[in-house]
């Protein structure tokens, strides 16, 4: 395939966007901070710890991450992951006699005897590849009614499906290309160097000149070591290159080999009966899996240990992190949510995150009643509303908090759930993350979201952003209240977390491709974005109607807590 320079000129574009693009410069911790004393649309986690808690009684609580997966020995994790007190690590018994053999850290819903599920399909692919046999050669004219809408249905799916394999073909066709020629660039760039090092003055000695090519590399070499001057050799410019097209190549190799793959079935690794929506003992103990980069984030925003002196500091500090392995690369499954929410729920989670969700819901009735599980035992959902850019009063976004069947004499939506939306770092018009969904009657609030530094895999720390980053950092603060005051109920935290937003009437740039600006309280239920220090002020103002039986089920007392005891 031949590219023009121009087209190759526009593919590098997209290629070192995020590169040449400088993040933002904001504080590590900005998501800590207090937006009414630093600038920043934190949630004054730390101002809350320090005038506030300090020296305030408190029981520890489990929190719930139902994710990719979380490095349980990450340094600034280790301390404060769940550890079941039934299980006797590695003696292959189910201890505790809940099912799950060897659940010391949580358990892991998408795996098996012989591993675990990586990349997988997305909704969408799974609903055409069981509709295709079907429909695959049908003649329209001789369907039934019904048979006809579905059909229209498998169409709609089709299409879809076939149209993003073909453009991710085509995109990866053009990616290696592209990769061809910008190395090919680099080298023509070494080449007329020679001996010299790379830097901005030997390559500006280079000079004009009438190869394309040649040009093409200065320029490529210029941007890259004017972004990061560590880069002064030719080896470690082509790694860059290289590093930089890897990311993309993968992404489009992975739509097409499992995304968009109708014929790819990841649940032989799990060994499960996936037709069974109410099994519920399957999986393996290997809470991390094979790419836990998400899930650990996740973990750390939440409850990473505090003032260690390591990396970065989780908002809650008096929590035990449970890992419930359930999200692959790819669209989770209703089976699997379903299970890891009762799973999160029977084994003592006050608290569950969930950074995931899709436009698709074939088996919502059983997370529905997981849901309703949860909330009759007092356990606060917080989900992410999704990196689309999107009005989810209007479209479809799974799993959400209406019931897809009412029962009869209850409310057709759970009560203990919170929607979030990502906040940027930024004050005034640009505040709101443009890639947040956002929706007036189903996004509760918003929660810092942007350039978010957290714990990844092998006790290292990363920026990641999305409603997925927004998400956990709101469970922190709820996870928060409810440590330092037990006796609220899921509802209460809830009520207390909506009604304590700091709010605005300036007007904020929509997300996504929506033109102009509206009030944040067009765009959420609420109108502000979340506050850990009113939180705590309005808690400790309300009185808690958790009915206690027992005070050891409040959880247990922190070590070293002034007092000996909790109580209302």
């Amino acid at each position: 395939m031949h590219f023009s320079f121009r087209l190759l000129t526009l593919l590098l574009v997209l290629v070192f966007s995020t590169f040449l693009s400088a993040q933002p410069q904001v504080p590590k911790n900005w998501f800590h901070l207090d937006p009414s004393k630093d600038g920043y649309n934190g949630v004054a986690s730390d101002r809350a710890h320090s005038e506030l808690l300090k020296g305030r009684p408190a029981r520890q609580i489990v929190v719930a991450i139902l994710d990719s997966g979380v490095d349980a020995e990450h340094e600034d994790l280790k301390s404060v992951m769940w550890v079941n007190p039934g299980e006797i690590p590695g003696n292959g018994i189910d201890d505790d006699k809940n099912g799950y053999i060897d659940d010391i850290h949580g358990w892991n819903f998408i795996g098996g005897k012989n591993g675990n599920v990586g990349p997988d399909s997305y909704e969408t692919t799974r609903l055409y590849a069981q509709m295709r046999y079907k429909y695959e050669d049908a003649d329209p004219d001789k369907l039934t009614r019904k048979q006809k809408k579905e059909f229209a249905q498998y169409l709609k799916l089709k299409n879809e499906v076939e149209g993003r394999r073909s453009s991710a073909s085509s995109n990866l066709e053009g990616m290696l290309a592209s990769q061809n020629q910008v190395l090919s660039a680099i080298d023509a760039v070494v080449q007329s160097l020679g001996d010299k090092p790379l830097n901005p003055e030997n390559l500006d000695a280079i000079g004009d000149n009438d190869s394309k090519k040649l040009s093409l590399g200065v320029t490529i070499a210029k941007n890259i070591i004017s972004q990061d001057p560590s880069i002064a050799s030719a080896q470690a410019l082509k790694d860059f290159v290289l590093n930089e097209y890897k990311e993309g190549t993968q992404h489009f190799k992975k739509e097409l080999e499992y995304n968009f793959n109708p014929d790819f079935d990841s649940r032989k690794i799990v060994g499960d009966n996936y037709n069974d929506v109410n099994e519920r003992y399957y999986g393996n103990n290997d809470v991390e899996g094979p790419e836990a980069s998400h899930g650990t984030h996740v973990a750390g925003l939440v409850a990473a240990a505090r003032n260690n002196g390591l990396g970065m500091d989780g908002v809650a500090d008096q929590v035990r992190i449970m890992s419930v392995r359930c999200v692959p690369d790819g669209d989770e499954r209703d089976k699997d949510v379903a299970n890891a929410i009762r799973y999160a729920v029977d084994n003592g989670a006050s608290v569950i995150n969930m950074s995931f969700g899709k436009g698709h819901s074939p088996n919502k009735e059983a997370v529905d009643e997981a849901v309703r599980y949860a909330a009759s035992k007092d356990v606060l959902l917080v989900h992410a509303a999704g990196n689309s850019g999107a009005n989810i009063d209007e479209v479809e976004n799974f799993p959400n908090r209406y019931y897809k069947k009412k029962k009869l004499f209850s409310s057709n939506k759970a009560k203990n759930w919170l929607e979030i939306g990502a906040l940027s770092a930024e004050q005034g018009t640009n505040m709101l993350a443009g890639f947040s969904n956002y929706g007036k009657k189903n996004v509760d609030l918003f929660s810092p979201g942007m350039v978010i530094y957290s714990t990844v895999p092998d006790s290292k720390y990363q920026n990641l952003q999305g409603t997925s980053m927004a998400s956990p950092i709101a469970a922190g603060v709820a996870a928060m209240i409810r440590s330092y005051f037990p006796t609220l109920t899921a509802v209460q935290v809830k009520e207390i977390l909506r009604n304590s937003v700091v709010k605005t009437d300036i007007m904020v740039k929509v997300p996504g491709k929506s033109a102009g600006q509206k009030k944040l309280s067009d765009l959420s239920s609420t109108g502000g974005f979340i506050n850990a220090y009113n939180a705590v002020l309005l808690a400790s103002k309300t009185k808690g109607k958790k009915k206690v039986k027992d005070w050891k089920d409040l959880g247990p007392i922190v070590p070293g807590s002034p007092l000996k005891d909790i109580k209302p």
